[in-house]
């Protein structure tokens, strides 16, 4: 059945804003996006007023693990079907708030991904890595977990040592159908004896997840604080930077020579630096220590010029999921222009997946038909990004999942 809708204004995701601007949905894919006035008539199709329709948004740095408090340990001692129930939840809130796409860079995603395609669970589309691969002692470790007992229980980090144990690792994921592969090359915030400054994995270790990975046509998604770790995994060939915070004019020169793409993850850095009665010390320590460095590193790769994708990196259940395109506006605080902010969380989120990218992010004809309206001019108020009700419309795949009542 045929979609009509008809918007003061249409904003496609790259390019320039329409006004008044029609979409048409039909079979799943849009038929129809531009100006009212060339729009195809649709007899007995009544038009959906709407005063902005834009693609759906991408959240490029998801977590689906179903955490009810920002400390990594828990997930070590409670049962995987309540952090399951509380991720079906998440899911819920994070396509009401209009994201229809997800990359999910660790979690529980690539389990419940078949059950949302199937309809049985109702949450955006997700693209997931399944376990993050980090050496022992690294950012993906439970440090206060004997080694042997990580053995027998299931986490959301895959630990390995070495070419043999990263290249088995990379298999172990894609055997699952991961869709990206996540490594984490520097210390981390949420660890506890890391240091996010350091790098982890050797350039030969780097090299042989980029290589295994590219057999497979997947990209590899470095999370980096520390500059060492940056400038190892781009070495390497690694295709994103997830949170980048000690990011120099280096890097983001071999970021745009490489075609590279940074995901800064600016809301969980605002998020976790105001939770210090929830967080353990030594995470809000480290994150008080990185968040200066890395509101830096995003103004330098915005003025730079390098390419952006809108993420997250929310992880803890509730409802910070839904308020994902707050990042927009965060976005546009380091520098980006509106439609920059808005391109970062369209149509440049199918580019982290390379070529098994889906077409999606962007008003055209041929693309899925995830779409979004919202109630306000983004052009000319970011105030309303991060209030999922402010999000009147979401369809996806061509069918309506939230309108109106």
């Amino acid at each position: 059945m045929a979609v009509r809708i008809d918007a003061d204004i249409l904003i496609p995701g790259r390019g320039d804003p329409v006004s008044p601007g029609t979409v048409i949905l039909e079979g799943g894919v849009i038929t129809y996006a531009g100006p009212s006035s060339s729009a195809p008539a649709t007899p007995g199709v009544e038009s959906i007023e709407v005063p902005v329709v834009m693609p759906g948004l991408w959240e490029c740095h998801a977590h689906f693990v179903g955490l009810d408090r920002p400390d990594i340990t828990t997930q070590m001692t409670e049962p995987a079907a309540r952090r399951a129930a509380r991720a079906v939840g998440d899911l819920h809130r994070t396509l009401m708030g209009g994201v229809t796409s997800a990359r999910e860079v660790g979690g529980d995603g690539l389990d419940i991904q078949p059950a949302i395609a199937a309809g049985q669970v109702e949450g955006p589309t997700v693209y997931g890595a399944g376990r993050i691969l980090s050496t022992t002692g690294g950012h993906g470790d439970v440090h206060s977990i004997p080694l042997d007992a990580l053995d027998t229980i299931a986490h959301i980090g895959m630990l390995c040592d070495g070419v043999a144990e990263v290249t088995k690792a990379v298999r172990l994921n894609l055997r699952r159908n991961a869709r990206v592969i996540k490594i984490c090359a520097s210390g981390g915030v949420m660890s506890e004896v890391d240091h996010p400054i350091h790098q982890q994995f050797s350039h030969e270790e780097l090299v042989a997840i980029v290589q295994e990975a590219g057999r497979a046509e997947r990209f590899v998604a470095a999370h980096c604080h520390g500059l060492p770790g940056i400038l190892a995994a781009l070495r390497a060939g690694v295709q994103t930077i997830e949170h980048g915070s000690y990011l120099d004019e280096e890097a983001a020169d071999m970021m745009i020579a490489q075609g590279a793409i940074y995901v800064p993850t600016r809301f969980v850095i605002d998020t976790l630096l105001g939770q210090e009665d929830k967080l353990p010390r030594y995470a809000y320590e480290k994150g008080q220590m990185v968040a200066d460095h890395q509101a830096g590193a995003m103004k330098l790769a915005i003025s730079k010029g390098v390419k952006i994708a809108m993420g997250t990196d929310i992880f803890v259940s509730g409802d910070l999921y839904g308020q994902n395109s707050y990042e927009i506006k965060l976005l546009q605080d380091a520098g980006m222009t509106a439609l920059e902010a808005i391109e970062a969380a369209t149509a440049n989120g199918p580019d982290t997946l390379g070529s098994q990218a889906p077409l999606s992010g962007q008003l055209r004809q041929g693309y899925d038909a995830d779409v979004i309206a919202i109630d306000f001019n983004p052009l000319e108020d970011a105030s309303g990004w991060g209030d999922p009700d402010r999000v009147t419309h979401v369809w996806k795949s061509g069918v309506p999942v939230k309108a109106p009542k």
